[in-house]
């Protein structure tokens, strides 16, 4: 490999909603890592991995930073913590919609003592009453130390502006992954994380806070995959909820499943989709490692 290679870790960071899953879909140019409109949709740290010939960035999608109500909550924050430990660069996603005071209480909390990239996201709704110029032009003058640029993750505006800025701050290393790497997690995660996404997307109110997903099997067959999950709720009349009338409800959920993940395998697939009652599996030691929250 001629000349110098940049290699390092890019952790994004930012409070739930903000954006940050749909920034690093966008910066990876795949649809990596799963987004809601609601909030504490991501669980885990999830890696994903942008490398081309003079660079490698492993970008790390964490939880949004939340006051911790259970064990769940707690490994979300332990996920915080790790990418706050090995950040070679911080970038820091904030809904410009949202007050200022809500960031500059988020940055006090992070202390983040390695270069950092503010991304001031949502650009392209923006509803505030001074120019969207002379706000972003406020957390410049609030944070000079920080790289500060206004985006839309979602409308990809100002995205390809943030490669650059990672690579004046990239340290000099090998690539940590093969270069045909997209993650660190296999595709099992990702199926699982596929049935989560559309639970967000069709169920309302407690039912996503309160839903795991389990892979119980991963067959790949000579013409499909053969993909059983279980879904975990709390409560029997979650239970109900999923599986609605008649079951038109979960039969909804498996087709726009399976097409998400025939999408993602680029392969066809048959899927199972079977409900299951774990009380308080949230507080829950066991439940929680079984179910993939180490």
């Amino acid at each position: 490999m001629e000349g110098k290679f940049q290699s390092g870790f890019v952790n994004i960071f930012g409070a739930p909603n903000a954006g940050k899953s749909t920034l690093l879909n966008a910066l990876l140019g795949e649809n990596l890592v799963i987004t809601s409109h609601k909030v504490q949709t991501t669980r885990h740290r999830i890696l994903g991995i942008l490398t081309e010939d003079q660079y490698q960035i492993v970008f790390s999608d964490t939880p949004g930073i939340i006051d911790a109500k259970y064990k769940l909550h707690e490994k979300m924050m332990s996920h915080v913590k790790s990418a706050l430990e090995d950040a070679d660069i911080a970038i820091l996603v904030h809904d410009i919609n949202l007050p200022a005071e809500e960031l500059h209480s988020l940055a006090e909390k992070l202390k983040l003592k390695v270069p950092v990239i503010l991304l001031l996201n949502k650009v392209d709704k923006y509803k505030g009453e001074a120019p969207l110029e002379s706000v972003i032009a406020e957390f410049a003058a609030k944070y000079p130390k920080w790289q500060v640029l206004g985006i839309s993750a979602k409308a990809k505006t100002n995205v390809q502006q943030i490669v650059p800025f990672i690579l004046k701050h990239l340290p000099e290393a090998p690539p940590y992954y093969p270069d045909d790497s997209l993650s660190d997690r296999n595709e099992r995660f990702f199926v699982s994380e596929l049935v989560r996404e559309q639970i967000y997307n069709l169920y309302d109110e407690e039912i996503p806070y309160h839903t795991a997903v389990l892979v119980q099997a991963f067959q790949d067959k000579a013409t499909l995959t053969v993909i059983k999950a279980d879904i975990i709720v709390t409560r029997e009349t979650q239970k109900m909820i999923i599986l609605g009338k008649g079951g038109s409800s979960i039969k909804k959920l498996g087709i726009n499943s399976r097409e998400k993940m025939e999408e993602f395998l680029q392969r066809k697939v048959h899927l199972e989709l079977f409900v299951k009652v774990r009380d308080k599996w949230r507080d829950n030691e066991n439940h929680l490692k079984e179910y993939g929250y180490h």
